[in-house]
Parts: C-alpha cells; structure tokens; sequence
C-alpha cells in the first residue's frame, strides 16, 4: 500500500516538472521597439539595414534591392518631374529614313522608246536636282541621242509592202528646266528579311530638242540639218531605296514638242529645192520614253535637328 502511494507521488512530480520549467519569471514584461534593429543573437553577425534612397530621391519599397545594389535605386523625383510643361505636339513621323531637304540628287539613266513604231530614239540621260523641302525640287536634265536613233524592223517591212516611205526623224539631244513633287513616300518588306523605303515623285518642265528629218523619200537628194525646237517635260517615277542616299530608279517622261517631217511629195521639176523637202505644217509630236537608272543624294549623311 505505502508502495502505490510513493509510485503516485513521483508520476506526478514528473509531470510538473516541464511546465515549472516552461512558465515565464514573474516580474513586468519587457518592451519592444519596433524602430530600433533586433540585437543579433551571441555569436551571429549583424544584418545591415536597407539603404535610404538618395537625396531628393523618393521611396520605392524595394529595400532589399538597394541593400544589395544601390546604384540601382531610383533616384528621380517625382514632383519635379511632374511639374515639367508638357509638350502637347505630337508628330506622325518623327525621322524620315532618306531625307531630300537640302540635298543634291545625281540621277544618271538610260531611256528607251515607249510610242515610235518606226524609229527608235534611245539613249542615256542625266538628271540633277536641288530639294529646296524634303518634296519639292528644283533641277534639269539632259538626253544624248546623236548616233543612236535606230528604224525598226517594223518601218522597214512597212515601207517595203506599201512601195512608200513613213517620214521619220532622229533626235540630237534634249535638256529641260524641272520641278519636281514628292506627293507620297513609305517602306514594303521584301525577301522576307529586308524592309525597302520608296517614294513617288512627278515633275515638269520646259526645254528644247534637237531634231532633223531623216531622208527616207528622196534621199539621193534631201539633206537636213538639226534644228532645236521648244519642248515640254512632264514625267513621273518611283525610288527604292537600298540606304539612305542611293536608290534604284524607275520613270515614265514625255517630251512634247512640234516637229518638221519629211514632204512625202517630190518635184520632179526641180528635186533639189530645199523649199519642197518638208511638209507644210507642223506634227505635234510626244516622245515617250521609261528611265531606268540610279539616284545617288549628297552629302551622304546628315543630322536630324528635332523640337525639344
């Protein structure tokens, strides 16, 4: 019996033993400050505070970030920046890829009859013009032709089949006085991994031609010498740009004038009267021709000058 009673006794004792151990020392509970870095534990060593931003810098909460780098924080402020005057301007197009304004364009081609059946009038030609704004341009340019007019087969079997020569003439040279109107420009994607830039332009103007019939009716007794005649240029065409100052060039001109041709009608009487050589009148005559050639502007680059 006494032996139950000291079994008992010491199962309880052993059960109070961890909650005597557990309970907290009776006196007042101590004070934390929040404010106040925690005290690193004996043996550990302490963990620096995250960096304050810079001077008139603004706070962000991203601590941990400017502990580890702070050149990283932002160190912009905010109220400043929004005090700023707003520039309420918005432009379409801030950078064009091939600027004219101010440049020199060298265009050099080679132009090949589009409407004579009878006679060809091909030959190379150059252009240069100035860009008084980045669509309108000041310029002139020039066709060679002397050495290079050709009849066509066409002329030949023609003349052979109706026993009668078609009055035809060859041209010397030609050189006009333009203007020049970039009314549309843009970009198209080719070849799957390039980006081309294009523009329109058209363009007119004033010259003269220099033009002579060729003997075809009488020629053992008919001779002509070159005349200029007053001439008009109307014209238009399309660049593709490979860079920023050279570009492939395709154009469609008429030079328009009033032209002599041959008197299909001989005087037997006196043949070698240049009063009867040419035919009363005068032929309005358009000489179409494609341009294929090659833009090259100058200077090379330039500078881009925006609004602030």
């Amino acid at each position: 019996m006494n032996q139950a009673r000291v079994g008992l006794l010491v199962a309880a004792a052993l059960v109070a033993m961890p909650l005597t151990a557990s309970a907290q020392p009776k006196g007042q509970p101590k004070e934390i400050n929040l404010d106040e870095p925690e005290t690193p534990a004996e043996g550990t060593e302490p963990v620096e505070a995250p960096a304050a931003p810079a001077e008139g810098g603004e706070t962000t909460g991203l601590g941990d970030i400017c502990a580890i780098d702070p050149t990283a924080c932002p160190t912009i402020n905010l109220e400043k920046e929004a005090a700023k005057d707003l520039k309420n301007e918005t432009y379409a197009v801030q950078q064009i890829y091939a600027l004219r304004y101010h440049r020199f364009e060298v265009n050099p081609y080679f132009g090949l009859t589009m409407n004579d059946q009878f006679v060809g009038h091909n030959g190379p030609g150059l252009a240069v013009n100035w860009y008084l704004t980045n669509v309108l341009a000041i310029g002139v340019n020039g066709n060679w032709y002397g050495g290079l007019n050709t009849p066509s087969d066409f002329n030949f079997q023609t003349s052979r089949a109706a026993r009668i020569g078609e009055p035809i003439t060859e041209y010397q040279w030609n050189a006009n006085a333009n203007f020049t109107y970039v009314p549309a420009y843009g970009k198209f994607a080719g070849f799957s991994d390039f980006i081309f830039h294009y523009d329109f332009f058209v363009l007119g103007g004033v010259g003269a031609i220099s033009t002579r019939p060729m003997a075809v009716v009488d020629p053992d007794n008919r001779t002509f010498d070159w005349k200029p005649k007053l001439s008009f240029h109307v014209g238009g065409g399309l660049r593709i740009f490979f860079n920023r100052w050279f570009a492939a060039m395709f154009e469609v001109s008429d030079y328009i004038f009033f032209d002599e041709l041959e008197n299909p009608s001989v005087d037997t009487n006196n043949p070698q009267d240049k009063s009867t050589w040419l035919a009363e009148g005068k032929s309005f005559t358009n000489n179409v021709q494609a341009q294929v050639g090659l833009s090259v502007f100058l200077p090379f680059s330039w500078e881009y000058r925006l609004p602030k």
